[in-house]
């Protein structure tokens, strides 16, 4: 299985692809208001959606973001594959440090907690606080499935905003498709231009790239998610993203 990596010096991003769907809406109904010059400047291909993770490693450090599907789910008709793609990559579930998960979705969090037991026993999982202090309204179903089993166990920190992990690794709000959406800036030690913003579903689609003021009709405050959008690509560099058909693309 192919498993594309970014780096700097000895830190290393490894893309995983958790599972692909072709999506059953048409892209036009998903993404509203794009112009035909847009879609064509997009590529105008039909929605391969892939759900993919990223595993940071640096050191004894190994931070998984965002965890896929999981074993079922609705998204696709066959399991997700992260684990194998994990001892593909050398990396048991006990090797894994962090699981930092952007949000709560359920294509993100497929992994995070098997059968009521967390995947990655040694893991600290980490979750803005905003994305958890909504999860009865938005997500009535995960105090049982995921965030009481983390809590039972101390595995769940809890991020104010922006935050320091270690190093050139921070964990970034980026609200608007979720309350608490976040992402990850990984600084290259080279210039803003190279570095690595891992950017859960800020982005979803290559057209966003064309026009980032284009929203996505499942974001839960769409004028905050365009802002949020537009913020990130004006500050430039590479973007890793979880639903783009190219694991990292750079922008200028």
């Amino acid at each position: 299985m192919t498993i594309i990596e970014w780096r700097a010096g000895d830190l290393s991003v490894l893309a995983l692809n958790d599972a692909t769907s072709v999506y059953d809406r048409p892209q036009r109904e998903i993404f509203p208001g794009a112009t035909e010059a847009e879609w064509r400047g997009a590529g105008d291909e039909p929605w391969h959606l892939d759900f993919r993770c990223f595993l940071v490693r640096d050191g004894g450090r190994v931070m998984l973001v965002d965890t896929g599907l999981g074993p079922s789910s609705d998204w696709s008709p066959e399991p997700g594959r992260l684990p194998e793609l994990l001892a593909e990559a050398g990396v048991s579930p006990g090797d894994v440090t962090a699981v930092l998960l952007t949000h709560l979705h359920t294509d993100h969090i497929g992994w995070a907690v098997v059968d009521g037991v967390p995947m990655f026993p040694a893991a600290e999982y980490l979750l803005q606080r905003a994305e958890f202090d909504a999860v009865r309204e938005h997500y009535p179903w995960l105090p049982e499935t995921l965030t009481g089993p983390l809590l039972e166990r101390d595995r769940l920190r809890l991020l104010d905003g922006r935050t320091g992990l270690w190093g050139p690794v921070t964990a970034l709000p980026t609200p608007g498709h979720t309350p608490g959406h976040q992402s990850v800036l990984i600084s290259s030690g080279l210039s803003r231009d190279a570095d690595l913003v891992l950017t859960g579903d800020v982005l979803q689609h290559a057209v966003q790239l064309v026009n980032p003021a284009i929203g996505y009709d499942h974001d839960a405050d769409p004028e905050l998610a365009r802002a949020t959008r537009a913020a990130l690509l004006a500050r430039g560099g590479v973007f890793g993203a979880s639903h783009l058909t190219e694991a990292f693309v750079r922008v200028r």
